[in-house]
C-alpha cells in the first residue's frame, strides 16, 4: 500500500498511543489518552515510536495496494493483515509463540490503520500560486 509521510506517521503515533493506553500505569489513573501522551517526554516518545514503528511499519508497507475512496481510510480485514505480518515474522520461533506475535502484531496494525486519517480528494484542494 502506499501511504504517505503523514498517513504513516499518524499510524504509527496511533498505535504507540494504544500502547500507552493499554499499559497498566495509564488504565489504573485513567487520565485521557491524549493527556497522558503529553505528559511524556520527547525521549519517551522516541523510544515508544521507534518500538512501535519498527513492528508496523513493515507490515504497513507491505498491505496490498487498493483503491481507497475520498473521505474512507484504508482497511484490510484481519485475515489479510496477518498473512503478511505471518510472513514478515519467520519461522524461527516456536508454533505457540509465533501464534501469539501474529495475534498480536495483526492488532497493534489494525490499531495503526484505524489512526490513518480519511484520504483526501486531490480533485477538492485548490492549489495556491505565488504570484
Amino acid at each position: 500500500m502506499r501511504f504517505t509521510e503523514h498517513e504513516l506517521t499518524a499510524a504509527v503515533a496511533g498505535a504507540a498511543k494504544s500502547v500507552v493506553a493499554a499499559r497498566k500505569k495509564f488504565r489504573k489513573s485513567s487520565p485521557d489518552i491524549d493527556t497522558a501522551w503529553d505528559a511524556m517526554d520527547r525521549y519517551e516518545k522516541y523510544k515508544l515510536l521507534d518500538a512501535v514503528g519498527s513492528q508496523v511499519l513493515p507490515v504497513l508497507t507491505a498491505l496490498p495496494d487498493i483503491e481507497v475512496q475520498p473521505g474512507t481510510r484504508p482497511s484490510y480485514t484481519n485475515q489479510q493483515v496477518s498473512e503478511i505480518v505471518a510472513e514478515l515474522v519467520g519461522q524461527d520461533l516456536g508454533r505457540v509463540r509465533r501464534a501469539v506475535l501474529v495475534k498480536a502484531r495483526t492488532a497493534l496494525v489494525q490499531s495503526a490503520l484505524a489512526s490513518v486519517p480519511p484520504r483526501l480528494d486531490p480533485d477538492a484542494l485548490g492549489t495556491t500560486q505565488d504570484l
